[in-house]
């Protein structure tokens, strides 16, 4: 979904809303009470300006009668608040069986905390909308319900150990951070290892990638700097980059290795 298609589907989904609520009867103010916003925040959504949360499209449904209508379009509206780029990605790490990353400047998304993400999302420049950091906040924890799936995915993370040294919003939100990855990397299905600045050898010295594997499909690899991304489909591409991943597990610290790593970073701060 581009930039004006998003635009579009929202105003869109916004008069169904409001389509609905006039017929109900009620007013904004009425109906946000009933969902949980504010007068402000219904006006936004029916302007197309804000992407309402799945549990109040659902809400809203069943409050206005809808029928259906407006859950319909709850995967397109979850979508909407990743940006263009990343919507592909996020659509495939969603149903992989396997998703293994190597990180070199922050925490991988599906490792960050609130805190860190909301963080690392008002660092960026040009500054990002308020309204935009928080749909993107919700929509990284969101992402991380693949924690949760049955058959659960296989998960590994490969973390240059520059990213849990740079206090992104501040010691106590990095300690926080460090603290969920101790808790994430005890996860059976997950394994997060450091590569330590240390190692005088680093085949990771291409930059940041990750690799997932779609259940029943072929193992991709996807690209991202700069606002722009890449998906690979290339046997041959991401045969490269897969070995590449072999090497670089294999050069830094393993899990437990890692963990203790961790710990001793913890005791620092």
């Amino acid at each position: 979904m581009a930039g004006t298609e998003r635009s579009a589907f929202l105003r869109g989904f916004g008069k169904q809303l409001k389509l609905f609520r006039e017929r109900a009867g009620l007013t904004r103010a009425e109906l946000g009470s009933l969902i949980g916003y504010s007068v402000d925040q219904v006006a936004s959504v029916e302007c197309g300006r804000r992407i309402p949360k799945p549990e109040l499209v659902d809400k809203a449904d069943e409050v206005l009668d809808a029928g259906g209508v407006l859950t319909a379009m709850k995967e397109e509206l979850a979508q909407a608040r990743y940006p263009a780029f990343f919507r592909d990605a996020a659509r495939l790490e969603a149903v992989a069986a396997e998703v293994q990353a190597y990180d070199t400047h922050v925490v991988n998304g599906l490792l960050q905390t609130e805190d860190y993400a909301r963080a690392v999302f008002t660092m960026r420049r040009p500054h990002l909308e308020e309204e935009i950091i928080e749909q993107r906040v919700v929509a990284r924890m969101e992402r991380q319900a693949i924690f949760n799936v049955r058959p659960a995915p296989l998960l590994g993370f490969v973390i240059e150990e520059s990213v849990l040294r740079r206090s992104i919003g501040g010691e106590q939100v990095l300690r926080g951070e460090l603290e969920q990855l101790l808790l994430i990397g005890q996860k059976r299905n997950v394994e997060i290892q450091v590569m330590p600045l240390s190692r005088e050898d680093n085949a990771g010295m291409d930059g940041p990638f990750t690799l997932m594997t779609p259940k029943g499909g072929e193992q991709l690899a996807y690209l991202e700097g700069q606002g722009r991304s890449a998906l690979l489909t290339d046997r041959g591409e991401v045969h490269n980059i897969a070995a590449r991943y072999g090497i670089i597990r294999a050069q830094a610290l393993n899990p437990r290795e890692s963990s203790i790593f961790i710990e001793k970073l913890l005791g620092e701060l």
